[in-house]
């Protein structure tokens, strides 16, 4: 009879464990009682410890105590905020919170001094905060899809910098302290309402790839055909209706280039009324050979 009793209350323990809450993945990890650093994985560079798409509203608080993280992926959850202990992960070389529900960032991640990647794109931010600029080693920053509409003059001292996007944002002109970013060999300003390209865009002179697609910018600043080292340009999708007579110069755009992974020069969908869009239908040589004469004219 006991054997019996024992049977059904386990029964229905069973019953009571499948209606209840579902526990979130992550925690599934830690019910066998084993230590929170069990889930860091050890590889040859990094430290790591992936929680991407765990469903997760908040972080969990053992997260703060894994102190020797190099690598943190905490992407594609429903995160809303990140505590300022984030600043207790100072090892961090590699941040990942893209496709979360963020409106800021702690001021404490100023903190994370060693960190070189950084991706935040996919949220909900207005704007940035000053502190980032102490993270001097970044390299790689995306902010794209969010709701930004400035950055903070701090960003100068970003000097490390060298892959910068900013697409799918609320820019209507390019923030000043990216001219200082000397480093840039990537800058990705698509989808903004960017009107103009300053003069200034000259000092970026390691700029491999540039991309303003999908604005308003009614022409290409003369400055711009003097960074020699011009891969990739991508002004498709603007309101461009004249080039400047020295786009000739830009000798690594190879050609007329349509694929939008291509390298080259991507001028579509602009209402060229000079050059003749016929022209720039003959390809590169054809493009550069007409600006190159006619600027010997003048």
């Amino acid at each position: 009879m006991g054997t019996e009793h024992s049977k059904n209350e386990e029964r229905r323990s069973m019953v009571f464990l499948r209606k209840g809450p579902k526990l979130p993945a992550w925690e599934d990890a830690l019910l066998a009682g084993r230590e929170p650093k069990s889930l860091l994985k050890r590889g040859l560079r990094y430290v790591s410890l992936s929680l991407i798409m765990k469903g997760m509203t908040s972080t969990p608080d053992f997260l703060w105590g894994l102190h020797e993280v190099q690598k943190l992926n905490l992407s594609r959850n429903q995160l809303v905020v990140i505590p300022p202990s984030l600043g207790k992960l100072d090892r961090l070389v590699v941040l990942n919170l893209g496709g979360n529900c963020l409106k800021c960032l702690p001021k404490e991640i100023g903190l994370l001094r060693n960190l070189k990647v950084l991706f935040v794109n996919m949220n909900c931010l207005k704007e940035v905060p000053a502190e980032l600029s102490l993270c001097r080693k970044l390299e790689v920053l995306s902010l794209s899809h969010n709701c930004i509409s400035q950055l903070p003059l701090g960003f100068t001292e970003l000097t490390s910098l060298r892959k910068l996007n900013l697409s799918n944002n609320r820019f209507v002109q390019i923030p000043l302290c990216i001219f200082a970013l000397r480093s840039l060999d990537f800058l990705h300003l698509g989808s903004n309402k960017l009107e103009n390209i300053a003069e200034s865009i000259q000092y970026l002179v390691n700029l491999q790839i540039f991309i303003v697609e999908n604005n308003n910018i009614h022409s290409l600043p003369r400055s711009l055909c003097y960074i020699s080292s011009l891969e990739l340009l991508n002004a498709d999708y603007n309101a461009i209706q004249t080039l400047p007579d020295e786009l000739y110069l830009l000798r690594r755009l190879r050609r007329i280039a349509w694929n939008p992974m291509d390298k080259g020069l991507h001028i579509a969908h602009n209402p060229l009324a000079r050059p003749l869009p016929e022209v720039v239908e003959g390809g590169l040589d054809a493009l550069f050979s007409y600006l190159r004469d006619k600027k010997e004219r003048n």
